[in-house]
């Protein structure tokens, strides 16, 4: 997932004007003295308020944090840098690009770092005393995000710079720069009137309170709800190292037998290999109900409230909905261009899912199961048809796929694309054991690039899923700055000393989530608002994906999926079956996903309606043509993408109108010598990885390909028929 997967800024508006990555834009006046005696005094005791030091340019103090310094620290950072703001509005004469834009990519250093450890805390140790001061906290980051983007004495110096003839002066770079600032601030309400402003930072903070509790009810369904088994007959089918697993599970919470936990890394697992059918589909329901189960942890009401609130604002903001405002800043444009797509995909994969259905339907029948397919019974018919049809065995694949050998596999795959080296580091502190940490650097010259961290475990009050964050920017504003970047996963631990081995769509997983560390590792700009991954947020997994190509290449497999056990490495028999059965279940893959990102459009077009939100999303899937033997990938009441923040809304079509760049693109490479061409591989960096978002994406993608990206690609690759699309009256217009 980017997901939510980056560096992105918490505080809710500003960010998501930005699209992705932190933003830089504080605000209004307040008595400078007295704030900068604050942060003084605040700074001598409170460890969150003090500069990185150590090695490495400076390093994260997670050693030092304490849960009752968070309030305390952004509280502080927040009135810094209000001061600082104050300053910039203060400057005498015209406004300049140096005076005002550079400035503000100057300010907001202390309140960065608070909040990116603040957020680290959300994501990974996120414990009831952390929960409080999040819901305190969530609607005055908020208001003050609000107060910069509505700070008109700010916004009138940005709009001089952008107006300004001598901007024919400045760098492409300063251009692009001075381009984002104002065109978020239009786009988060700087020409507003003063009672539309007030209505709008309401509205944020509302918001904001509800994406928390959103979270933390997400996050208590998936923490304290569980599927306990104690006798053998309850794990029949499990492979060994799924039972290890949720023995290890059971006896993290000191309970016996074995332990599914509500999350996708254990569930998945379960239904695949299960053989106990009243098992997996009391497993599936707990999973597909997150967040839907009335009481206190139910979200249904929040995401109506969510809804109107962003219907609103985005009425107020002068725009059609919600769906229309977010999609104006992306390469989409607009929601009728992104559907295009979705839809477009849609009709064959249902048709290939009907087509899976009747292959897991003859098997279940010439078993003798006299069952009907059903929602918990699609990803263990489909492992039997798998087995069937290509004589392939998900479990016999897992054995060659060790965690940390494949971790070496992407280190690997690094230098060959990106020159890159990995060390592993002791001398820097982490929040949690199992974090491990390694440098970066040139393989050529030796230059340290940056620090990456991983997390790969699931526990207790860490988020499910996998993502990538940035802890700091690259940038050389006024020095050299690195970047430290992370990846977070989810891996169940199994018997202590024992290699972790995890399934082929975790390792894809794997590879796709350091795709956008690489992306966060590569970056070479000199401003850090446009660094890394701060692009499009439908451009951003466009990266990722493509890393995902690397791990089925034979340098890889040879090197790296070697048998927990013997050492050897995977057979290229095992290998042949992989590729012939690359296609498989894609109907399945494709459906689940689609599925979730047209109710995330649908939800987002329906403007001011109010909507309940269980039955939109029956109702919709129905009037879809959805398959009853398949849910969204993400159901509505746990849709974190889309509702505990605004960073996927409206948006998660991202990861398709992304995978149509990335199937494009992986085409350069074959079409040359092959996945390792170092020429391809050098466009690579200089237009994709390496600008962030210097340029246009589109232009970016241009100079790397030598043209416009096409959709054929896709859907050969995930083995659908190559469909024309239409083509709006907007598109026809732009492309002639």
């Amino acid at each position: 997932m980017a997901h939510n997967n980056f560096s992105y800024s918490l505080l809710v508006v500003a960010a998501l004007a930005a699209g992705c990555g932190a933003s830089r834009k504080k605000t209004t006046t307040t008595t400078m003295d007295n704030q900068t005696t604050t942060v003084a005094s605040a700074t001598t005791t409170n460890p969150l308020l003090a500069n990185w030091t150590g090695p490495y340019g400076g390093i994260p103090p997670f050693d030092q944090v304490q849960v009752a310094d968070f309030r305390p620290a952004l509280e502080a950072a927040m009135a810094e840098n209000l001061a600082e703001i104050d300053r910039i509005t203060a400057t005498a004469g015209k406004a300049t690009f140096n005076n005002t834009i550079a400035a503000l990519e100057r300010s907001g250093k202390t309140l960065d770092r608070v909040r990116t450890i603040y957020g680290i805390w959300s994501s990974n140790m996120n414990t009831p005393e952390f929960q409080v001061v999040e819901r305190d906290m969530a609607p005055k980051l908020a208001a003050f995000a609000d107060k910069i983007t509505q700070n008109e004495a700010l916004f009138k110096r940005i709009e001089a710079v952008h107006n300004s003839p001598d901007t024919a002066s400045l760098t492409p770079e300063q251009k692009r720069l001075t381009w984002r600032y104002y065109t978020n601030f239009v786009r988060a309400g700087a020409r507003l009137d003063a009672t539309a402003k007030a209505r709008l930072s309401l509205i944020n903070q509302q918001m904001a309170g509800l994406f928390t509790r959103f979270s933390q009810n997400l996050l208590a369904d998936e923490s304290e709800q569980f599927l306990s088994l104690n006798q053998e007959a309850d794990v029949a089918g499990l492979p060994a190292s799924v039972k290890d697993a949720a023995a290890n599970a059971a006896r993290a919470k000191n309970l016996p037998g074995w332990l599914i936990t509500n999350t996708r890394s254990s569930i998945d697992p379960f239904l695949t290999y299960a053989d106990r059918r009243d098992l997996r589909e009391k497993a599936w329901r707990m999973f597909v109900n997150r967040g839907d189960n009335g009481g206190d942890n139910d979200n249904n009401a929040i995401i109506t409230q969510i809804l109107l609130l962003r219907a609103e604002r985005a009425k107020l903001l002068g725009y059609k909905t919600h769906a229309h405002w977010r999609l104006e800043n992306t390469m989409a444009k607009t929601p009728e261009r992104a559907m295009e797509l979705l839809e477009a995909v849609w009709k064959p994969a249902v048709a290939r899912v009907r087509e899976e259905v009747a292959d897991m339907q003859a098997v279940a029948t010439k078993e003798g199961a006299n069952i009907k397919i059903e929602p918990w019974d699609y990803k263990y018919y489909a492992e039997k048809v798998r087995k069937e049809k290509y004589d392939l065995d998900q479990n016999e694949i897992k054995q060659y796929l060790q965690l940390d050998k494949l971790r070496e596999g992407m280190f690997w795959v690094a230098g060959e694309l990106f020159n890159f080296s990995f060390s592993p580091v002791n001398n820097v502190p982490v929040f949690h054991p199992d974090v491990k940490v390694w440098e970066v650097k040139d393989k050529t010259s030796g230059k340290h690039i940056g620090l990456w961290y991983f997390d790969p475990y699931a526990r207790q009050g860490k988020r499910s899923g996998a993502w990538m964050n940035a802890y700091r920017n690259q940038e050389r504003l006024d020095k050299e700055v690195t970047t430290i970047v992370s990846n977070n996963s989810n891996f169940v631990k199994g018997q202590p000393g024992e290699p972790v081995l995890i399934s082929w769509d975790d390792a894809n997983t794997l590879f796709h989530e350091f795709g956008h560390a690489l992306h966060g590792l590569s970056s070479n700009v000199t401003y850090p608002s446009l660094a890394g991954t701060a692009v499009f947020r439908d451009y951003v997994e466009f990266p990722s994906q493509l890393l995902e190509h690397w791990l089925s290449t034979p340098e890889v497999l040879q090197r790296f999926a070697l048998h927990y056990q013997t050492g050897k490495p995977i057979p290229q028999a095992l290998v042949d079956k992989i590729e012939s059965a690359s296609t498989f279940n894609e109907g399945f893959e494709t459906t689940e996903y689609l599925a979730s990102a047209l109710i995330d459009m649908k939800l987002h077009l329906a403007g001011d309606t109010k909507i309940d939100p269980d039955a939109f999303e029956r109702e919709t899937l129905a009037q879809m043509g959805m398959p009853s033997e398949i849910v969204m990938r993400h159901r509505t009441p746990q849709f974190g993408h889309i509702f505990s923040s605004d960073g996927y809304s409206a948006g998660y079509y991202s990861y398709l109108w992304s995978d149509v760049l990335t199937a494009d693109a992986f085409g350069a490479f074959t079409e040359g010598s092959g996945p390792y061409d170092k020429e391809v591989a050098k466009r690579l960096t200089q237009y994709i990885f390496s600008v962030g978002n210097t340029i246009d994406p589109a232009e970016g993608y241009r100079q790397f390909r030598g043209r416009d990206p096409q959709v054929d690609a896709l859907m050969k690759k995930r083995g659908f028929p190559v469909v024309e699309q239409r083509r709006t009256k907007q598109e026809k217009k732009t492309r002639g």
